[in-house]
């Protein structure tokens, strides 16, 4: 992994750093933070701006997912409660 070759420290290179962790906090692979660094530079801003944006997409439709499920339950929950008055 190129990105993880380099030296990461915090006071070496601090934008990196924070770049790898903010992805890193967000659920990214490490497949994913090594295609977002390799495209550092700004020839490679709209591929990582896409890469970006899928991931944002995919963890909304997982928090959506969840959402629905919470539904779910909450609704068997208010059933069985209701049953019992």
């Amino acid at each position: 992994m190129m990105w993880k070759k380099q030296s990461l420290a915090q006071n070496e290179n601090p934008y990196a750093y924070t770049v790898v962790q903010n992805l890193k906090d967000a659920g990214c692979t490490d497949e994913m933070v090594e295609k977002f660094m390799a495209l550092q530079g700004s020839e490679g801003k709209e591929q990582q701006l896409r890469l970006l944006s899928g991931h944002r997409k995919h963890l909304l439709e997982k928090l959506h997912r969840d959402e629905r499920r919470i539904d779910c339950l909450d609704y068997l929950i208010y059933q069985m409660e209701k049953k019992e008055k």
